[in-house]
């Protein structure tokens, strides 16, 4: 062999181990290391767990043994294959994983002015993010204003390079002027979204400033494109919103939408609203945690100040929250009546609707102030709870439903052989107490165990390095961020 030779194999060699040495990530920090990923799959089984399956007919089944296998559910009480890892689930409690059906997560993105080349100016760390989903058992999520930068964040965690949860991405399109995905004419909304289903958006979201042409032209071009459509009631049907619940307008994102609607908030109206909607074939998200946060921090910034999961949340949202929330600082006495006058309406919302057969899914609308993720989806189940669902309907709510609307109900959403091991093991039962949700042992994600030792692990060294960094972000300053 030539030196020139030699030499050429050295670079080769060289750039490899450069390569594998940045891809392994540091363990004590919560990461995963690319060896990790190409070990043979493990698999696992759980014993004497009581199964909460979720299914139509929802039989709790007993001490139950449950193989986890191929990132699957491989079997349920079977015999325990060789070299399995055994997981004591004696007097646990065993549920699908839950579904956010409306989150906006925190990605890299320019805050300033631009420039070619430019790219971001505030960077984000994914799995410091992603784990606030995980350690709540939150493996699915509904992102309802993605972006690139999401489509990126599903791909590394579809291949392992770090734990969060599956995503569902939808384009928001809305009417007006300025930045965004802007359409003012029906030949406009059509091509946006033939243009999101060719950027492999999965579903269309629709906002508050269409008007009537352009929003029923995406509506209906997103039926051709086989995308659903979720999102606000434009304000431009107020007063005839029933003229919005046209076919493929498969859900709305919040019960604000329905209150903004009423004069006077009256049970009739809710009824009136409930049955339109049942009429139309359309589903219901109500998102009560949004607006109960909306309604307190109009009052005081004591109860986001005092967020236990304050402090796993990004410095930079953190100051956001804190120093420059407009729910706050906008504040009036008359706003604050309005806004308990939709807090309460909402909740008589989900008793209509519920009462009307409308099918309810929990979403939490998450980024919003005070709305943390993956922690919220248990305010919000509980709210449903409070709102007049059952403890298994609210389960239901985010779990089985959620995966029929997004259409992978084949794959999620119920503990059945053959689905993806997307499963949460509990320390109580929910059926008894909903707020068991929160008694967390430890969660399958896409088949990998990661135990409450671990999660707690990872979620103390966020927090810590939140603390460390705070004093580096300031909202009022994001724009001189370079």
């Amino acid at each position: 062999m030539s030196k020139k030779q030699i030499s050429h194999l050295s670079l080769i060699f060289f750039i490899i181990l450069i390569f594998c040495q940045c891809t392994v990530l540091d363990q004590s920090f919560g990461r995963i290391s690319s060896k990790e990923n190409i070990q043979k799959e493990e698999i696992y089984v759980i014993k004497n767990v009581n199964i909460i399956p979720m299914t139509m007919e929802s039989k709790i089944i007993s001490n139950a043994t449950v193989i986890i296998k191929n990132k699957k559910i491989f079997s349920i009480n079977q015999p325990v294959p060789d070299k399995a890892k055994i997981i004591n689930g004696k007097g646990k409690w065993l549920i699908p994983g839950l579904i956010d059906m409306h989150v906006h997560n925190l990605a890299d993105i320019n805050l300033s002015s631009s420039y070619p080349t430019k790219g971001a100016t505030i960077f984000t760390d994914t799995q410091d993010f992603m784990l606030l989903y995980v350690v709540n058992g939150v493996t699915t999520a509904f992102e309802l204003n993605a972006r690139v930068e999401h489509f990126g964040q599903r791909n590394e965690i579809l291949k392992g390079n770090l734990y969060g949860p599956r995503m569902a991405l939808a384009m928001l399109i809305d009417g007006g002027e300025g930045s965004g995905n802007k359409a003012n004419t029906a030949a406009d909304g059509r091509q946006t979204v033939r243009m999101a289903k060719a950027q492999g958006y999965e579903f269309v979201k629709v906002y508050a400033h269409l008007n009537v042409e352009t929003y029923k032209a995406i509506v209906d071009e997103a039926s051709k494109q086989g995308m659903k459509v979720v999102g606000h009631i434009p304000d431009v049907f107020k007063g005839h919103i029933d003229d919005a619940f046209v076919p493929n307008f498969a859900m709305v994102a919040h019960a604000e939408e329905y209150a903004k609607q009423s004069e006077d908030f009256t049970d009739q109206d809710a009824q009136y609203y409930a049955k339109i909607t049942k009429a139309n074939g359309t589903w219901f998200t109500p998102t009560l945690t949004t607006m109960e946060w909306i309604l307190s921090q109009s009052r005081s910034l004591e109860g986001v100040r005092n967020l236990s999961s304050l402090k796993y949340v990004h410095p930079l949202i953190q100051s956001r929250w804190l120093y420059s929330n407009s729910y706050n600082q906008e504040s009036t006495t008359g706003r604050i009546r309005y806004f308990e006058k939709m807090v309460e309406f909402n909740m008589r919302l989900v008793k209509a609707f519920k009462e009307a057969g409308v099918p309810i899914v929990a979403g939490t609308d998450a980024g919003n102030p005070g709305v943390v993720w993956g922690f919220s989806l248990h305010d919000e189940i509980e709210l449903l709870v409070k709102a007049g669902l059952s403890p298994e309907e609210a389960l239901v709510s985010a779990t089985r439903l959620p995966a029929i609307w997004l259409g992978i109900e084949d794959k999620i959403g119920t503990v059945e052989v053959g689905k993806y091991a997307d499963l949460v093991l509990l320390d109580a039962n929910p059926l008894q107490d909903i707020r068991n949700t929160r008694k967390i042992a430890g969660v399958f994600l896409n088949g990998k165990w990661i135990d409450k030792k671990i999660m707690d692990s990872m979620l103390s060294a966020v927090a810590e390095r939140n603390t460390a960094n705070k004093n580096k972000y300031d909202w009022k300053k994001r724009m001189n961020f370079e």
